[in-house]
């Protein structure tokens, strides 16, 4: 809406993508901010609450929570993005397909716990998967049939892409990225807060290297590759993030409400395009680096037990390790925060040393 009135009126400002990103952050950040406290006072009387896994140590009091708060976050994003963004851009029409897609796989997984009451239920296994799959080939085949995306693939500290994988490779190695981010940020949900600021960090880094490899002056300077178009997309991210620091503000330990599938999915779908778009998806290695140790472990404990009948940590995604270890749960949150933080740093140092 903002860059219709700049086309209609002339109003010089809304041209500018920095400032309609910065509207689309606060738009999203306040009605999130209006609009979950309505949402928690009916799921509580709804008792949509997060059922919660009976492994999981010390975590039987929050068994009254509400969830599917990402069903309101992912909604202020979308609205934000309706006020601020331009819609005759092909990157954020995708965006907007991985941002609904997933969240909807999500929502669907998170119904079906909440009516059986049992957090094992919901989708299966194969069955979400299965349906992870149609999303991230549907934006994949969107980004090569109808944006016209270039296939190459660049790693960090190298100034020229390393190769260009084609339309059979491509879509292939980026339907692993969004099968990859989305389920290690739903790996990550585990504790109050634990997925949503590193999710706010990873969305500022891509947002920012969406926006140079959108700039055609920034994009030279830095040895970057130049896609036009795909700074815009920095409003995706920018609503997002708005949207999920307002979500904190519920979300902190001790958590008033949990985003469930519904966001988690949504969060990892739109982490994963924006790697994509910023031809990022190997320094994403780094940027998601607690998404990515939060999965390694996981697999790590599940082939351990499998192959040699013995656990690598006391229980698994890592942050239950150390529950178990009995760190306190607010220390846990705030340290890998802080990992993260430092990770996104690192990540964004590389950008230079090409």
């Amino acid at each position: 809406m903002l860059y219709a009135f700049y086309e209609y009126f002339d109003i010089n400002l809304f041209q500018y993508i920095s400032v309609r990103a910065g509207f689309g952050f606060f738009i999203a950040f306040f009605l999130t901010l209006f609009i979950l406290p309505k949402y928690m006072a009916w799921a509580i009387a709804q008792k949509t609450h997060q059922p919660i896994n009976k492994y999981v140590p010390n975590h039987a009091s929050k068994a009254n929570t509400p969830t599917m708060g990402g069903a309101i976050f992912v909604m202020a994003t979308v609205v934000a993005i309706l006020f601020t963004s331009n819609f005759s851009n092909h990157y954020i029409i995708a965006g907007l397909i991985t941002l609904i897609g997933f969240a909807m796989v999500g929502f669907q997984d998170d119904l079906g716990k909440i009516l059986t009451g049992d957090n094992l239920q919901g989708l299966s296994g194969k069955g979400k998967l299965a349906l992870q799959t149609v999303i991230g080939l549907a934006v994949s085949l969107y980004l090569i049939l109808v944006a016209d995306f270039p296939t190459t693939i660049y790693v960090p500290f190298l100034k020229e892409p390393l190769f260009d994988l084609g339309l059979y490779f491509a879509i292939p190695f980026w339907l692993f990225t969004f099968l990859a981010m989305t389920n290690a940020v739903n790996l990550t949900d585990g504790l109050d807060g634990l997925a949503t600021v590193p999710s706010i960090i990873s969305l500022a880094t891509l947002g920012i290297i969406v926006y140079l490899t959108g700039h055609a002056i920034f994009s030279g300077y830095l040895y970057m590759p130049n896609i036009k178009g795909v700074g815009e997309v920095i409003i995706l991210a920018a609503s997002l993030s708005g949207a999920l620091l307002g979500f904190l503000w519920f979300n902190c330990y001790p958590a008033e409400i949990f985003m469930g599938d519904t966001g988690s999915l949504s969060i990892g779908g739109v982490l994963a395009y924006m790697a994509i778009l910023g031809k990022s998806e190997v320094l994403l290695v780094i940027i998601g680096l607690i998404f990515l140790i939060e999965t390694v472990s996981v697999i790590l404990q599940v082939g351990s037990y499998k192959l040699r009948k013995k656990r690598v940590f006391l229980m698994a995604p890592i942050h239950h390790h150390f529950e178990m270890k009995k760190w306190a749960e607010n220390k846990i949150i705030v340290r890998f925060w802080m990992i993260s933080f430092l990770s996104n740093i690192i990540a964004l140092i590389s950008l230079k040393i090409r």
